[in-house]
């Protein structure tokens, strides 16, 4: 099962019924599972997060937008918290069993669709950045919704990535990304006397002043206590503990002890474990160590391998050969990725580290796409099953049931019509990490292009014995050569990467 988290912010805080309609929105969506919802008025701003499978994340989130766009009217906003559209920010971040290659898949999928749909511009920021100028959401909302309605489209910076060039006349523009956890981490440095350590301390944390990396950090005065108030952006490259002992260090270099911190939200498992870990020593940690995790994966929802594997095995028609193919096709895609993350970040590789990155994200959509064509099918193949059990007691009743399962049939095809198509992607990235991807990994994508050809010729079977099922089998005969084509694609495309991994493994 893959898991994502969405927490979209909205510009609304001061009119709880408007929040409440957007929230509601969002749970609407079956599937989706509200985890927090916050309004400041001050800031006239409200934070959602809600959890997800990545097969329904997007219509959440776009539901949730689709619904600010109704009722929020930025013309008449104001608040404390820059701003640019009615639907502020909508980040998706990686959970269980999610890559952050899923997320930034998805931020296009939805920037494509609330572009199309609602007509207002999106901006892609952090890890889903078309453009190194973008991935810092300061520098996207610059302006705000008043001055990036009179920039928008002048510039590169300022032409979206979807929608039109033009701001919407009342919802603005949305940022969409894709981002690690954000932690909200706040260290106490005691009375309210040491503010101006706090502030010291802050600066020398925080990234932009030449502390660390992924924390943004300021000194603030809460409650009679001095407070260094911090936005953990990236726990995994500066994870919670590491924030903490340089906070810690240089508050006792100016004669100051921390006496206490907090979290102020959500906060991922791994960030307590990893300060855990450091603080009492652990060596040879792992997961696999915690009792709760392997409780959950026991007893966890959604259909195992083996379990999958065993209903194919079973004496039912369903999930039958049109599954597989999908299934096939979804795993080379994982391998495609697999072959392109061990090719990132090396420098051998430097020249085609750009290129990876986005095949990698297209290797995590194709398999999402193909992940959900498995079910699809087996409901494809209901649709039939229910179309030949329907009554032809009359002349009347035998040609409407005929009817029903020709364009059943139809239906039927165009499903692994589908799956062919995305295998056939499949083999093109197979083909691409085979040539320029890490060498020591060409047998991976050799085997990536060997399962994106079955996945394809099966599908190709399934779409054929559709059409031959047809009282006209013309009507399916463009389906058909499409299937043929498809097929004649990848054959050549796993040829070619046999040819490369060979010449691999001969070197």
């Amino acid at each position: 099962m893959k898991l994502i988290e969405c927490v979209p912010n909205f510009s609304e805080g001061r009119r709880p019924e408007v929040v409440a309609a957007i929230r509601d929105a969002i749970a609407g969506v079956p599937g989706a599972y509200l985890l927090d919802s916050s309004l400041d008025a001050s800031h006239n701003r409200s934070v959602i997060t809600f959890v997800a499978e990545i097969g329904v994340v997007v219509d959440a989130a776009f539901a949730g937008i689709r619904e600010a766009q109704r009722l929020i009217d930025l013309t008449s906003h104001s608040g404390e918290h820059p701003r640019m559209g009615a639907a502020d920010v909508v980040p998706f971040i990686p959970l269980e069993g999610s890559t952050m290659e899923d997320c930034i898949a998805l931020a296009r999928q939805l920037g494509e669709r609330v572009g199309r749909e609602l007509g207002i511009p999106v901006f892609l920021y952090e890890r889903a950045a078309t453009r190194p100028d973008r991935e810092n959401l300061a520098d996207v909302r610059r302006g705000e919704f008043e001055g990036l309605r009179d920039d928008i489209g002048r510039t590169p910076q300022r032409i979206p990535d979807f929608g039109p060039p033009t701001v919407h006349p009342t919802a603005g523009a949305v940022a969409i990304g894709a981002r690690p956890f954000l932690v909200a981490y706040n260290v106490y440095l005691g009375p309210a006397s040491n503010m101006p350590v706090a502030k010291e301390v802050a600066k020398a944390v925080r990234g932009s002043s030449g502390g660390l990396r992924y924390v943004k950090a300021m000194g603030f005065e809460v409650d009679g206590q001095a407070q260094v108030s911090m936005n953990l952006v990236d726990t995994e490259r500066t994870p919670l503990h590491v924030a903490f002992d340089m906070v810690r260090t240089e508050a006792e270099a100016r004669g100051v002890t921390p006496t206490w911190s907090e979290i102020v939200g959500l906060v991922p498992e791994r960030a307590l474990f990893d300060a855990a870990v450091r603080h009492v020593r652990l060596r040879n940690f792992s997961l696999d160590m915690v009792l709760e995790q392997k409780v959950r994966r026991a007893v966890s929802g959604g259909e195992t391998l083996s379990g999958f594997v065993g209903s194919i095995a079973a004496p039912t028609p369903v999930p039958g050969g049109g599954s597989v193919a999908a299934h096939a096709g979804a795993v080379g895609a994982a391998l495609a990725q697999m072959v392109a993350g061990l090719t990132i970040g090396k420098k051998k590789y430097a020249a085609v580290d750009a290129e990876m990155r986005e095949l990698a994200v297209r290797a995590a959509a194709l398999g999402n796409t193909l992940a959900a064509l498995v079910a699809r099918d087996a409901e494809a193949y209901a649709g039939v099953s229910a179309a030949y059990k329907l009554p032809a007691d009359t002349p009347e009743l035998e040609s409407m049931k005929q009817r029903t399962v020709d364009e059943a049939l139809l239906a039927a095809a165009a499903v692994p019509l589908e799956t062919a198509a995305a295998c056939a992607e499949v083999a093109e990235l197979a083909l691409a990490v085979a040539e320029r991807g890490n060498t020591n990994a060409a047998s991976d994508a050799g085997i990536a292009a060997l399962l994106a050809e079955a996945g394809c010729v099966g599908a190709s079977y399934n779409v054929r014995i559709n059409v031959v099922a047809l009282s006209d089998r013309s009507r399916g005969a463009r389906l058909a050569d499409d299937a043929r084509r498809l097929v004649e694609r990848v054959r050549e495309l796993a040829r070619r990467t046999a040819q490369v991994v060979e010449s691999r493994l001969e070197a």
